[in-house]
């Protein structure tokens, strides 16, 4: 066990664990595209730097309301393609809805990704992704860590264990 207090198996997942996974309600501080050194490969990463919801605590009376499990986390699409997206008003934060695989559309295996949030929406095509929790997952009153909680803005591809 990787975090026991949290039910935490494992610090780095990928798109073969996508079915015991959810980003609901997960919020994303910072994206980025980035670029392979090697013109051989497609030339983008999408890169995203959020708080991953590992669990929801349900309350204990006499309190009425969900504590939680997070981590600060990297989520990375390699040999990302065809990105798409909307940003709706950026005075607010960005927090992921749902992340969608789909069958891949026309010519090559690679699977469609839809991740559908409040105030944005992205689609792109990847063979699929890597997610690292950066730290230990903190047991918090709300959705999301502040800046000294989270360590600040990452994408470091390190898992903490």
């Amino acid at each position: 066990m990787t975090h026991a207090p949290s039910g935490l198996s494992k610090a780095t997942w990928t798109d073969a664990d996508f079915p015991a996974m959810g980003w609901h309600d997960c919020r994303i501080h910072a994206f980025s595209v980035g670029e392979y050194e090697d013109d051989t490969m497609p030339p983008a990463r999408l890169l995203l730097d959020l708080d991953y919801v590992v669990r929801w605590v349900d309350p204990e009376p006499p309190e009425k309301h969900f504590t939680f499990w997070i981590a600060p986390a990297t989520l990375v699409f390699e040999q990302a393609w065809n990105i798409t997206g909307e940003l709706g008003p950026i005075h607010e934060t960005l927090e992921i809805e749902d992340l969608h695989r789909l069958a891949p559309p026309g010519r090559g295996p690679e699977p469609a990704w839809h991740i559908e949030g409040q105030n944005f929406d992205l689609r792109l095509r990847a063979r699929g992704f890597r997610q690292y929790l950066r730290r230990p997952p903190q047991h918090v009153a709300q959705q999301t860590l502040t800046a000294a909680q989270r360590g600040g803005i990452s994408f470091a591809e390190q898992a903490f264990a």
